[in-house]
């Protein structure tokens, strides 16, 4: 996917940004930084586009992402129709924030670590109670106060244990600085993340491209690496692992939730995915 740099405008008596994001669902496009960025979701579930993977994202989680790594957040249609507001809180610095050379004190080793493992994106598995409870705080505390809090945050995750930290890419990634404002797929994101329950046609995506369906089908699939009919399979499944994980309900009714019309095909696209069957993948996970 094509990503936007989006660029860190930090307060004048600041050398970090604290952002409070509370809104019927998160909009931003897939984009990037040049920065790191600390993001906890407060309320809210959905899908949620990492360098070169989709996952599911729910309230509790924590990420970190690092220079240039491209990100993108949109809220599953069921939430946005109960009406509750989604809320995340963002912490954003830059690589010198504390200074050109602080990487290289003795006390920042293990900051340091963890910032180069960034570049692939980490999730915090199940972060505890005081690393919560310092994210929440962190939009309530400015000057000295808030500086410390963000110390406070970037050693508690550096201390944390392998198995409590997930990088999030599967591999590298195209990470290039691209600074161009517009992305025509933005909206075709968008238009699968929200149907991809219904029918996904290849007409619609390239309306909102403003492209003919033939031109738009070779310039997605040059984009992604994927055909849209792969991106829709990948969209749906990663909603099944959603179902099979968190809901007490058949496969048969996962596949039918998730957007597929027939459990055989459903069972192929998963395994083909995942590696294995819808049956394997929950009795694993249980």
């Amino acid at each position: 996917m094509k990503k936007i740099l989006r660029e860190l405008t930090k307060p004048e008596n600041s050398s970090y940004i604290v952002k409070e994001e509370i809104v019927t669902q998160f909009a931003a496009p897939f984009h990037f930084h040049r920065g790191y960025e600390f993001t906890y979701i407060v309320k809210g579930h959905g899908k949620f586009y990492g360098g070169d993977n989709l996952l599911n994202f729910t309230e509790g989680d924590l990420y970190l992402f690092g220079i240039g790594f491209p990100h993108y957040f949109i809220n599953d249609k069921s939430f946005i129709k109960s009406g509750e507001l989604a809320h995340s809180i963002v912490i954003q610095f830059g690589d010198d924030f504390l200074g050109g050379d602080f990487y290289l004190k003795p006390e920042f080793f293990s900051v340091k670590t963890l910032l180069k493992t960034a570049h692939l994106g980490v999730k915090i598995t199940n972060p505890g109670a005081r690393l919560k409870k310092l994210m929440i705080d962190a939009p309530k505390n400015t000057g000295l106060k808030g500086l410390i809090n963000l110390l406070r945050i970037l050693e508690t995750v550096a201390s944390l244990k392998k198995e409590e930290i997930t990088t999030i890419s599967t591999g590298i990634f195209e990470n290039s600085i691209i600074t161009k404002k517009g992305n025509k797929l933005d909206e075709v994101y968008r238009y699968v993340l929200e149907n991809f329950k219904e029918q996904v046609t290849s007409q619609k995506a390239a309306s909102l491209a403003f492209m003919n369906e033939s031109a738009f089908c070779r310039y997605f699939k040059r984009r992604t690496n994927k055909t849209l009919s792969q991106f829709v399979n990948q969209v749906r499944v990663t909603h099944a692992i959603h179902l099979l994980t968190e809901e007490d309900i058949s496969i048969s009714k996962v596949c039918f939730e998730s957007g597929f019309d027939n459990l055989s095909y459903f069972n192929r696209q998963f395994k083909t995915i995942t590696g294995k069957t819808p049956y394997t993948y929950r009795k694993e996970f249980s």
